[in-house]
């Protein structure tokens, strides 16, 4: 099997979010895929075949090193940078199959957006009280969930100098989202899943699955960009499109190409 690796949310090499990208022509075992995803030990790795369906070019599934996830941003825009430039997909839009539904990707000349679902997050006033100590004693404006908790912090200096106790973490809450306004940009974000066998991602597409209708009703506008304040960094476009949907967009950096061999 031919495997891809590309930086997504990143302008150049060694930014953004690194993806293992498997192209396949049909299924492998699910428990073989997770032991590929282990083995590369990247925060995903992301397998994609043909689709039978109606409307759809390819069925899309992401692996974390322990964990199948049902949504994945940077893996899915590194999988249709490979199949727009790699493979030469001669269309420019790719509609993925998903246990998240139809994602939807255009190729807008460098940068590729994509339509993802819209999770809206709903504010929480029963969460632990350990909470402030996991992050370390930060200040806490307001906690929300859909998929994941989402935590607003004062400002983004908060958010960039948080040290949270991932090994509390892992015990209280399976994954996490830490946000504030933004000051070059309209909001900063972190995300950790140390359950998920990822204490920090570098760049969280489906995060912004609820970061992007957060944030777009807070400063009321629909169009919003955002960094997400990890170590490698990311640059993420953003539209809230409608209650249901969100574009999300950026550009990748190809890395590597190589072989796996099961012998």
């Amino acid at each position: 099997m031919t495997i891809y690796q590309v930086d997504a949310f990143a302008n150049k090499l060694f930014g953004g979010n690194p993806a293992a990208v498997i192209p396949l022509k049909e299924w492998l075992d699910t428990e073989l895929m997770q032991k590929i995803a282990l083995e590369n030990n990247l925060s995903e790795t992301v397998f994609f075949v043909p689709s039978g369906k109606k409307g759809v070019d390819y069925d899309i599934r992401w692996f974390t090193p322990a964990v199948e996830i049902d949504l994945c941003g940077h893996a899915t825009l590194a999988s249709a940078y490979i199949i727009f430039n790699i493979l030469k997909e001669k269309k420019k839009k790719i509609v993925f199959s998903s246990q998240s539904g139809l994602l939807i990707v255009k190729k807008e000349n460098d940068r590729i957006e994509m339509d993802f679902p819209s999770w809206k997050p709903e504010r929480v006033n029963d969460y632990p009280a350990v909470l402030s100590s996991v992050l370390n004693g930060a200040e806490i404006v307001g906690v929300y969930k859909h998929r994941d908790l989402l935590v607003e912090l004062v400002n983004e200096e908060a958010v960039q100098k948080c040290e949270p106790d991932f090994s509390a973490m892992k015990k209280y809450f399976d994954k996490m989202i830490i946000t504030a306004p933004g000051k070059e940009v309209d909001f900063v974000s972190r995300f950790f899943a140390p359950g998920a066998g990822i204490d920090e991602d570098p760049v969280t597409g489906s995060a912004h699955s609820q970061l992007i209708p957060f944030w777009s009703e807070k400063l009321g506008k629909n169009k919003m960009l955002a960094k997400q304040l990890s170590q490698r960094g990311g640059d993420i476009y953003c539209e809230q499109v409608n209650t249901e949907r969100v574009i999300m967009g950026g550009e990748c950096v190809f890395y590597m190409k190589g072989t796996i061999a099961l012998a």
